[in-house]
């Protein structure tokens, strides 16, 4: 046994085996004792982060409780002095009506003042075999009285609003509720509603499986707790699949005249373009209409309100098509100015998170948190660039603006669904449009911007690395089409189309079986749409600026950290309206995906310094620069998104060997691929080097000089530095960097700017060994990873982008000479 091994002194161990064994068989199970003990430490160390994490994840409960228990209150408070004025001459409610409004709120809050307490000092004297599952199974054994609650909520909420219109004094005191500091806010307090408050169950119930999730996730299957979490999320799963389908329809709906009822389909803030100008709006998608209002802004502590821009009822609704309107020219924001908010965005997220682990007052982190606030609407109002047309029939036309063709197809899918049902036309007095704006606070499902400062504090905010993707084929159609698959990710809340697949001629069941590395800024989400390609010109009719092709099914799935953490691919199937496509993900992080390896053996290009491949072709710049360069001049210039759209990873590796094994057919191979995979292998080139073309030495230099603030003092910096690289690096960069500027003058077609190109190429050229990666901070201030990760590349985006952005580079004759001239080059 080799826990019998492990226990015996290195000494005693030798004795026994060279007893037992010949020389032959002792070193071999030698060596696997030394294997089997250093796994052992391992799986010991890993155990040990994993348990570190629950605690982690036990203090987020607390704290959650602890802001649960203070809504409970908040609803509490009133009820006793409601009751004592319940028995006199003068009462505000009659006791049926306040226990019908209160019903089951004492009893929820013993169950989880109970819970809280006896929990609080279990963290408290922490330690790894400490067990809580007891107490989270008993809580779920208790959901008997959410279950009441639940089934009374309605009639609550009915109550309570007939209650204020009926009485003043009641109406005052259920608007202005007040709810206690917690210890994270101190010096904050906050008035919600009565029917805010009462919706805090029913909410917090249908949270109770993902806390449940999390927990088991970071407890082992050994430890005593994980047998009681499972039976505690048993239930909870039970129940809630009991009851979702009852709650939600309850809050979105509402009854119009004649006894109709008008359900709300979907909500979402989106970016409307009026007269020029960008706005930020609420839309509400009914079953009769589609609402667009606007968000007032908050004065006085009083409640949140909505302003009704236009409404279209549905059967009037059209999407116009660009043949019938204008062409429509919509403001951008330059690259640099969303750049620099991001940078802001990244900077205010390190604060934040400087000031939650140094535990100062919340005044401070309420402070900054506004200021991110600013900024992510900031981006998201100046991001999307898709625009969304409807048209209302009496001639009035309305435009958004979108990040992704999945979001405008699923807008369009879920109108034209419900058109199918709408006949009749109306319109809607000022009383009633007043009365359906005001609705829309009870019934909105989007009730914040979907940006990272409304995450909990324990909340993922995404992953950075890289993501391999293949899209291995389609079921599920009922005719032979010509099909493709784009994919999108997300990064700062806004998604971003980064791969497409080949196309598949005709047939039902395609089988692409294509592999795609994506990079992951913060990403949370995969996106998937599924087209059919149009090869008839003309009917090529362009609508709102779409692509021709058809849309023929779109899904997404979550990026979960847990599922991807391993080496191994994970197979899913993405469904989209009766087809199925089948994919497998494998993700790598950063810390890994960015590590440049040390030089490899002075053979093939991939991994060698670029000195040694240069002096080995006797060339100025290596001859896989020069192909790849000519074969994207050649026909990839037009290319819509040339080094920004992924292209297919089997081909990419299948150049890579053949410039490696210096393949004579590797110009006929290029000939015949994607021209993104030709891109994506001289990506791969610059991101493989050991070191990067700007050196590791140089690189910190770079990144100080381009912070400099005064322009002639920043360009002397810059420049110099830039002539200090060894010769072959300069020379291959300003080779690069003539491309580059060519593919940006055809902008208009390729939709590649400086600054986009700058964005993909500025890590790949400037990433520094891992030793040298990290930003410099005070060790008592730390930065999160993906904070620090973002503020780097960008500082990378903008070196590179500097030198795109320069007219000339004054480079000493001979080196411009052997650049333009040089039949070595």
């Amino acid at each position: 046994s080799l826990n019998i091994f492990a226990s015996f002194s290195s000494e005693l161990f030798v004795i026994f085996a060279c007893c037992v064994y010949d020389e032959k068989y002792f070193l071999v199970l030698a060596f696997s004792v030394s294997e089997a003990l250093s796994m052992f430490m391992q799986a010991e160390l890993d155990l040990e982060k994993g348990l570190e994490m629950r605690k982690r994840v036990l203090s987020g409960i607390l704290a959650s409780e602890e802001t649960y228990l203070s809504h409970l209150e908040a609803l509490l408070l009133p009820m006793k002095p409601l009751k004592a004025a319940a028995t006199t001459s003068q009462p505000v409610l009659t006791v049926q009506q306040i226990e019908t409004i209160f019903f089951k709120v004492p009893e929820l809050y013993e169950i989880h003042k109970e819970f809280y307490d006896s929990l609080l000092p279990r963290v408290q004297q922490w330690s790894h075999h400490q067990r809580v599952g007891d107490l989270f199974q008993k809580q779920a054994s208790q959901l008997g009285v959410y279950r009441a609650f639940v089934d009374n909520y309605k009639l609550a909420v009915e109550t309570a609003e007939k209650c204020c219109q009926a009485n003043t004094q009641f109406a005052e005191i259920s608007e202005s509720l007040k709810v206690r500091s917690t210890k994270e806010c101190k010096d904050l307090t906050a008035k919600y509603s009565l029917e805010t408050l009462l919706y805090k169950p029913v909410d917090r119930v249908t949270r109770s499986t993902l806390v449940l999730h999390d927990l088991l996730k970071h407890t082992p299957s050994s430890h005593p707790d994980y047998p009681l979490l499972q039976d505690a999320l048993r239930i909870s799963q039970n129940f809630l699949s009991s009851i979702n389908e009852e709650s939600t329809p309850r809050r979105q709906s509402m009854t119009v005249k004649k006894g109709e009822n008008r359900q709300l389909l979907k909500d979402s803030f989106m970016v409307e373009l009026v007269e020029g100008a960008r706005k930020l709006r609420h839309v509400f998608l009914f079953t009769d209409l589609l609402l667009c209002a606007k968000l007032k802004k908050q004065i006085g502590g009083k409640s949140q309100q909505y302003d009704s821009k236009w409404y279209i009822p549905l059967s009037d609704l059209n999407f116009q098509t660009a043949e019938e309107s204008e062409p429509l020219p919509i403001p951008q924001a330059p690259d640099e100015e969303l750049d620099a908010i991001k940078i802001k965005i990244s900077s205010l997220r390190s604060e934040i998170q400087r000031e939650r682990r140094a535990n100062k007052g919340s005044k401070v982190m309420e402070r900054l948190k506004k200021k991110l606030s600013e900024q992510e609407s900031l981006l998201l109002l100046n991001s999307p660039n898709m625009p969304l047309r409807v048209h209302n029939r009496n001639g009035k036309s309305y435009v958004f603006l979108i990040s992704s063709d999945y979001e405008r197809a699923e807008w369009k899918e879920v109108i034209r669904e419900q058109q199918k049902k709408c006949f009749k036309t109306f319109s809607l007095t000022s009383m009633e449009l007043q009365m359906l704006t005001n609705s829309c606070l009870k019934l909105q499902t989007v009730h914040q911007l979907p940006l990272t400062v409304n995450k909990d504090e324990d909340e993922s905010t995404g992953l950075y690395g890289f993501l391999n993707v293949i899209v291995h084929s389609a079921s599920g159609l009922k005719q032979s089409l010509n099909l493709y698959c784009t994919l999108e990710v997300d990064s700062f809340s806004i998604f971003v189309n980064k791969a497409k697949t080949r196309v598949y001629r005709y047939t039902t069941e395609p089988k692409w079986n294509e592999e795609f590395e994506i990079e992951l800024e913060g990403s949370q989400t995969l996106r998937l749409l599924c087209y059919e390609k149009s090869y008839n010109k003309a009917k090529m009719n362009k609508e709102d600026g779409e692509s021709t092709d058809r849309i023929m099914g779109k899904g997404q799935i979550a990026l979960d950290p847990q599922m991807l953490q391993g080496k191994d691919w994970q197979r899913t199937v993405i469904p989209m309206n009766g087809i199925e496509v089948k994919i497998s993900m494998k993700f790598t992080s950063r810390e890994f995906s960015l590590k440049r390896m040390p030089p490899r053996k002075p053979m093939g290009v991939f991994g060698v310094n670029i000195s040694t491949v240069t002096k080995r072709e006797h060339s100025k710049v290596p001859y896989i620069v020069r192909q790849c360069l000519e074969e994207i001049e050649r026909r990839g210039m037009e290319e819509v998104g040339i080094y920004r759209v992924s292209g297919v990873a089997t081909d990419i590796q299948a150049l890579k060997t053949a410039f490696d094994t210096n393949n004579k057919d590797v110009s006929v191979m290029m000939s015949e691929m994607d021209v993104n995979a030709i891109a994506g292998t001289l990506k791969l080139y610059f991101r493989e080097l050991p070191e990067p073309l700007f050196t590791d030495e140089l690189y910190p230099n770079f990144a100080g000089g381009i912070a400099l603030s005064d322009s002639v003092a920043k360009e002397s910096c810059m420049l110099n530095l830039l002539l200090s690289l060894p010769e072959p690096n300069l020379v291959t960069f300003l080779f690069l960097l003539d491309h580059l500027k060519r593919i940006a003058e055809k902008e208009s077609v390729n939709k590649m700017s400086l600054h986009n190109l700058a964005t993909v190429f500025g890590p790949t050229l400037l990433r520094p060994a891992e030793k040298d990666s990290k930003i410099p901070t005070n060790p008592t201030q730390p930065i999160t990873m993906g904070d620090s990760w973002s503020l780097e590349v960008m500082s990378q985006v903008q070196v590179l982008l500097y030198f795109l952005q320069l007219e000339t580079i004054p480079t000493p004759d001979s080196k411009r000479q052997s650049i333009l001239f040089s039949t070595e080059v």
